[in-house]
């Protein structure tokens, strides 16, 4: 955990990737792309916490069909700069078998949470698993994981904003930022 100054700084020198706006028709062409493969399919949504809260708060009213809701909350990151061991804080509570599943998330970075989360989800049976999430970095480090429906791509940085956090903070803007440096 850092101080509150440090977070602060943090922000005010990091470089700005996406605004609000840019965010905003990110989040309408995700839904426009969920809307239109899942409107028939009754699906269960699973958001993937703490990081995937901020984009389902956003996608969710935008989706224009029925669905239920859970979270699961699988974490590599505590807080750091970089992934460690997946740790599970909480898996679904929902029944997915012959359910058509949506994992919402932040972020695929290297993609071994992601690609954790649909792994744990195939031991229940669904009859099908989609992922969304609002960004996906450009490298090609990890597992080469690949999500079905991507808001954005960024820039291979550390960034924050939109769900993503900087050891703990900032999760909350509306904006995504890189760190400076990192």
């Amino acid at each position: 955990m850092i101080t509150v100054e440090a977070a602060k700084t943090i922000l005010s020198e990091a470089d700005l990737l996406y605004n609000t706006a840019e965010i905003e028709q990110a989040y309408e062409h995700l839904a426009a792309q969920i809307n239109q493969a899942l409107a028939e399919t009754n699906p269960l949504i699973l958001v993937a916490m703490n990081g995937g809260l901020i984009p389902a708060g956003q996608l969710l009213p935008r989706l224009t069909f029925p669905f239920t809701l859970d979270y699961l909350h699988p974490s590599r990151y505590q807080e750091q700069t970089s992934g460690g061991e997946l740790i599970w804080h909480k898996r679904s509570n929902e029944n997915l078998n012959g359910r058509v599943v949506l994992i919402i998330d932040d972020i695929l970075d290297e993609g071994y949470t992601l690609s954790a989360m649909v792994e744990d989800c195939l031991k229940y049976k669904p009859q099908q698993i989609f992922t969304a999430v609002l960004t996906q970095k450009d490298h090609q480090r990890g597992n080469q994981f690949k999500a079905n429906f991507i808001g954005l791509s960024v820039q291979d940085r550390y960034i924050f904003g939109c769900g993503m956090d900087y050891k703990g903070y900032w999760r909350q803007l509306n904006q995504i930022y890189a760190v400076k440096g990192l």
